[in-house]
């Protein structure tokens, strides 16, 4: 029974061991883990988890590869479940639980959003995604985006092994990186939705000048909003990308 790579799922194979090996590393997966995979889709990954880890729960939105992953996997430590990882209900798994997945390109960012407002928050997570949204995740000042700003709000970001296109199953169009999301032992921002609210504002129209769009999206005058990035002693002139997560968390105070 082969299963076919189903275009309107983003659904591309990858079978290569040291690969998927190397995707398991990067999630530092040990013996004592529970690891939730998104998207299992042949097992392949889930073989491997389940070698290392005390327990692997696969969801899998594809309900056609559900039976076979229940044949082929025997593994008594892996639940293969049918759900939609977007209303997923996190606080079933234990405290830090890892997240591993290799996932279409059309779902990266709502996920990292859905894993960053989980109430049970994963302790460590990697993700196979498209290579240039993982730099653009793990980016830094001066090519900061709303995604890298926002992700970087709640995770230490870092890049890992890079997965050329030829070998996956379908190939994609482009190359493929392992994105490694960390939650700090101890969170930095404690309230975060400010800073959340001042992030969305300041990115709102990328083109224009910060001044402006924080004063449109949080209905202030420029003055007061140029006010609070003196107090947050940051320059007028400057733009949504080139400022830290921590000048966002200073200017939210100064703002809201």
């Amino acid at each position: 029974m082969h299963s076919h790579p189903k275009k309107s799922l983003g659904q591309h194979w990858l079978h290569d061991e040291s690969i998927l090996q190397a995707i398991v590393e990067a999630g530092d997966v040990q013996p004592e883990d529970t690891v939730l995979e998104i998207g299992p889709g042949l097992g392949t990954l889930t073989r491997v988890l389940a070698a290392t880890a005390k327990q692997v729960i696969a969801v899998e939105f594809d309900q056609s590869l559900i039976e076979r992953l229940e044949t082929d996997i025997q593994a008594s430590n892996v639940t293969i479940e049918l759900g939609d990882i977007r209303t997923y209900n996190f606080s079933t798994l234990p405290a830090d639980f890892k997240v591993i997945a290799n996932i279409p390109y059309y779902l990266t960012s709502h996920l990292i959003r859905v894993l960053s407002e989980s109430d049970n928050q994963a302790s460590k997570v990697a993700l196979l995604i498209q290579k240039e949204v993982a730099e653009r995740v793990a980016a830094r000042p001066g090519q900061m985006s709303l995604l890298s700003a926002t992700t970087q709000l709640f995770w230490e970001t870092q890049l890992d092994i890079v997965v050329p296109a030829a070998f996956f199953d379908p190939p994609p169009k482009v190359d493929s990186q392992v994105l490694v999301l960390t939650r700090p032992d101890i969170p930095k921002y404690k309230n975060r939705a400010p800073i959340l609210t001042t992030m969305k504002a300041g990115f709102s129209a990328p083109r224009k000048k910060l001044v402006n769009n924080l004063a449109s999206s949080l209905r202030l005058d420029k003055q007061t909003v140029e006010d609070g990035l003196g107090k947050a002693q940051i320059a007028t002139t400057v733009r949504a990308q080139n400022l830290t997560v921590d000048d966002w968390s200073e200017l939210a105070k100064h703002l809201l």
